[in-house]
């Protein structure tokens, strides 16, 4: 007669299984040393990753047999939200990504197989419910290669990028939908502060970072916490902005030559600070400001005959509109917090040309020169290696 511990060990499901090894957990895990936990805590984002996407399909096929109707709930929405334990936005882009990952299907083998995470599924969801899923399955293959060296936030711009290649009067429609809904709310004063809040649209906002940016750097000794230090530069805009000083907001659009011409399939304005907007704001834009034009990498490398310390402004500007951030393997920090670095050292040889330069954030600058980590590309993709993988003596570096 069988026992009856395997008996019920035949009638476990996957779910059973997944319950019994988070209870041995936290055991095992106060056992491992803290230094050693990166593995995981890459591990455990891609099993959550692979259960979105096991969530998604059980979400698609509940909703579909209407299941949430025995619980007397008038949508697949609310009965999420309430026992997914979930806000209200989140069930709902849940349930739309549901929806959608089922006219994607590689896209959803992806989140399974932990290729992509699931916000980058949320994006390409998005995508095709903006521009319709068969434009999308057209292009999944080039975005879902894309998803895979991004992380969600850069992944965002591409997609973005794309519906507005496949259709850009859908993506000025969605844009002028979102400047509808701008505002900004002073509120009363209440225990002796004021609430601020809004929200305001992608140029907007890149026009306030760039203002606030030199105002935002901790001093030394500073002890503000960075939220404290925004609103200081907030105040500090407004008060030169009052004195009647400084210069105009500056605001740092990339567009093609296609983009303002508004040829249809051109790429959408990348802004300085993250976002894309649309051909024609960039035109609007276009009409009154100083726009500098990068032809080819070529023309620049030619400005200069020889290794020079000092990044001139076109080999500077080439650079951002290449790296757009800090090429630091995960790192977004934008432009103005980053220096140009030399891969071999200008004193060693090393010429300032585009080829032996990236785009690095202070943080990582010191990493490379400082703390021995090393800085290359292999095919077409930054890789850093730290100090102690660096077998061979590492040239100076810039």
């Amino acid at each position: 007669m069988p026992h009856a511990d395997s008996m019920c060990r035949a009638s476990e499901t996957p779910l059973d299984r997944m319950r019994f090894a988070l209870r041995d957990m936290p055991a095992w895990l106060a056992e491992q040393p803290g230094g050693q936990l990166g593995d995981v805590i890459i591990t455990s984002r891609e099993i959550i990753d692979g259960t979105e996407a096991v969530a998604a399909e059980a979400t698609r096929r509940f909703e579909q047999a209407g299941g949430y109707k025995a619980d007397g709930f008038l949508g697949m929405v609310p009965w999420l939200r309430v026992n997914g334990k979930l806000s209200g936005g989140a069930a709902a882009e849940r349930v739309e990504t549901a929806r959608q990952l089922k006219e994607l299907p590689r896209t959803e083998e992806a989140l399974a197989r932990g290729e992509i995470g699931y916000q980058h599924a949320v994006a390409m969801a998005r995508a095709a419910e903006h521009v319709g899923a068969a434009q999308v399955r057209q292009g999944e293959a080039s975005l879902l290669k894309a998803a895979e060296s991004m992380d969600p936030g850069q992944f965002v711009s591409v997609a973005r990028n794309f519906e507005h290649q496949v259709d850009a009067q859908a993506a000025l429609d969605g844009a002028n939908r979102a400047h509808q809904r701008r505002y900004l709310q002073l509120g009363e004063v209440t225990n002796g502060l004021v609430r601020l809040e809004g929200q305001l649209v992608p140029e907007a906002a890149a026009m306030l970072r760039t203002r606030m940016e030199p105002f935002m750097k901790p001093a030394r000794g500073d002890q503000r916490s960075a939220g404290q230090r925004a609103h200081d530069a907030l105040v500090e805009v407004c008060r030169a902005g009052a004195a009647g000083s400084g210069p105009r907001p500056s605001l740092i659009i990339r567009a093609s030559l296609d983009t303002l011409a508004g040829i249809d399939g051109a790429p959408a304005g990348e802004l300085d600070w993250g976002g894309t907007i649309p051909a024609e704001t960039v035109r609007r834009h276009a009409c009154d400001s100083a726009i500098t034009r990068i032809t080819g990498l070529g023309e620049l490398e030619q400005e200069l005959t020889h290794a020079a310390r000092t990044i001139p402004p076109s080999t500077r500007r080439a650079l951002i509109a290449r790296d757009q951030h800090c090429v630091f393997p995960g790192c977004d920090r934008p432009p103005p917090w980053c220096d140009g670095h030399h891969l071999i050292f200008w004193g060693d040889g090393g010429p300032t040309t585009l080829d032996n330069l990236g785009l690095l954030c202070r943080t990582h600058h010191h990493q490379v020169h400082e703390e021995g980590w090393k800085l290359g590309r292999k095919d077409r993709r930054w890789v850093a290696t730290p100090p102690a993988l660096n077998l061979v003596p590492r040239a100076r570096s810039a």
